[in-house]
């Protein structure tokens, strides 16, 4: 069966419904659906109901997507496997978010070389959505980010709870948020908090899907904007950013996802690293 079949349908399993899952595989809708159609070929069966409400799997399509989560992940550990580097045991992929990786995981990959030399690490950046496909289909072996979603196979543990601080350029000015505020999409659970706290909130002139972006806007030409303390605690102190007690905090939980059937002699040992150095880091930035 040609994985890339698999992976279409993992796809629309994961985004609901045939044109949501195109721009993900970066194809044409019909194309999503041809794939479909040529998989149920092969096998014999309806996977999907389609309605105008979307895409639900058919009692075949639930007893295949296990399978299909299987055939992709051993297809790629396969090529993991034969692409290690000369002089290594094995290789371990790391994606998380680009917030969670400044002053993070960015710690962990100099203590992987230090404890576990005979890894050969490949470090990537995305967000939830990509994180967690790539999970499920094996291309990633460990996932950090803030919004995961329960997948069977995968094992979700809590990493540490970041925390969202309101800080600007101007001390002085009134409005919370301010004129020339940033709004820096966090995902869904800060959009909620957000929302609850500012309801009269109708939109930034900005808006930024990564924080370092908003951040740097902001100290280049002044603003303000949520961002996580340990990102902002030496602007602070330095005196160009500013934080505002009667603004409110947020709280977002950062997770480390990864397979339950995982190697414990690598994947265990990064995540173990990873799960160290995080508290390492935040107990020094305090």
């Amino acid at each position: 069966m040609d994985t890339e079949l698999a992976r279409t349908f993992l796809t629309v399993v994961a985004a609901g419904n045939f044109s949501n899952a195109a721009p993900r595989l970066y194809v044409t809708q019909s194309t999503v659906s041809a794939r479909i159609s040529a998989l149920e070929d092969q096998l014999g069966c309806r996977l999907f109901v389609r309605n105008k409400g979307g895409t639900t799997l058919t009692a075949q399509g639930r007893w295949f997507q296990s399978h299909a989560a299987n055939l992709v992940r051993t297809v790629a550990r396969v090529k993991q496997e034969i692409g290690v580097a000369a002089g290594f045991s094995a290789s371990v992929t790391i994606g998380g978010r680009f917030g969670l990786w400044e002053s993070l995981l960015l710690a962990v990959l100099p203590r992987i070389r230090q404890e576990a030399r005979s890894l050969a690490i490949r470090s990537e950046i995305g967000f939830e959505d990509d994180l967690m496909q790539g999970l499920v289909e094996g291309r990633l072996d460990v996932g950090v980010m803030y919004t995961p979603e329960n997948r069977p196979g995968l094992v979700i543990r809590p990493l540490h709870e970041e925390t969202l601080v309101y800080v600007t350029s101007n001390p002085d000015t009134a409005d919370i948020p301010c004129e020339g505020y940033v709004y820096v999409d966090w995902g869904p659970e800060f959009a909620s908090q957000h929302s609850a706290s500012f309801p009269a909130f109708a939109g930034a002139q900005l808006t930024a899907n990564v924080g370092w972006l908003g951040l740097q806007h902001i100290l280049a030409h002044g603003g303000s904007g949520y961002f996580p303390f340990r990102l902002v605690r030496a602007e602070l102190v330095a005196g160009r950013l500013h934080r505002r007690s009667e603004a409110p905090d947020f709280t977002l939980p950062a997770y480390v996802a990864y397979q339950a059937d995982h190697d414990p002699e690598t994947v265990g040992i990064v995540v173990d690293l990873i799960e160290r150095t995080t508290r390492e880091v935040l107990r020094d930035s305090i």
